[in-house]
């Protein structure tokens, strides 16, 4: 007799799928959340392990630094060993979210929601690694050469972190437009018909989205951001068309 192909997976689903009690979610929620906790605690540590070659890393750019408060260094140490260890723990926190929502999803919205967090991470880290690499030097560069004369910059930790952060974070959520477009056509919001008639309108919105995120007026920095926002629209276009079909 042949085996029913329908019956062969079925079961599975259901299993999958089998109803929870509230105290069953409550419970389930708690323990991704204490897991979450325990890989942030254990990132953390191991970047305080490593943490005055993180900061060497994150003030190359800069020739002195100074600290204003005398409890300042410390904080700011602290402050960059918590974000280090919220990035390395990230995958893991983000699969804990993925498996608590995941018996409410359907198989293809598991398929999707798997391929996506992966891809949603690198491409955060890749618009960080791109703005550290290519814009925040020139905007530093952009702001220390404004003053001229006998003006010299006094550059405290705390600020120049700030910058940085503020320089670098945006870029990483940039980065995710093909995220974000994709979802939208999963979800039947948009088609690749509709982004492909905006096409001449993106140029401009980059531009502006590049004007408002970067703290630099120069356009050379402004199209540093542009531009990739242009080839990311562009790569969602492929995306939503010979891969979703939508």
């Amino acid at each position: 007799m042949m085996p029913d192909k329908k019956n062969n997976y079925l079961p599975v689903e259901a299993s999958l799928d089998k109803d929870m009690t509230l105290t069953e979610h409550l419970a389930e929620l708690r323990s991704c959340l204490l897991k979450a906790l325990a890989a942030l605690v254990i990132g953390t540590a191991s970047s305080v392990y490593f943490l005055q070659d993180i900061m060497d890393v994150l003030t190359s750019a800069a020739k002195e630094l100074y600290y204003m408060r005398p409890a300042e260094a410390f904080m700011i140490y602290m402050k960059v060993a918590l974000l280090s260890g919220l990035l390395l723990a990230s995958p893991f926190m983000l699969y804990e979210l993925y498996a608590f929502v995941r018996p409410a999803l359907t198989w293809r919205e598991r398929k999707f929601t798997f391929l996506c967090i992966p891809l949603t991470l690198l491409l955060f880290i890749a618009g960080m690694l791109f703005s550290y690499s290519f814009v925040f030097p020139r905007g530093l560069e952009f702001f220390l050469g404004f003053a001229a004369g006998k003006v010299n910059p006094l550059i405290s930790m705390e600020s120049y972190l700030d910058f940085l952060l503020m320089l670098v974070v945006p870029f990483g959520f940039a980065f995710n437009v093909p995220v974000i477009l994709t979802l939208l056509a999963y979800l039947d919001l948009i088609s690749y018909r509709l982004l492909m008639k905006f096409q001449r309108h993106v140029i401009l919105v980059a531009f502006i989205i590049a004007g408002v995120i970067t703290p630099t007026p120069d356009i050379i920095t402004q199209t540093l951001l542009a531009v990739p926002l242009i080839l990311l629209y562009e790569v969602s276009i492929v995306i939503i068309r010979y891969l979703l079909k939508r």
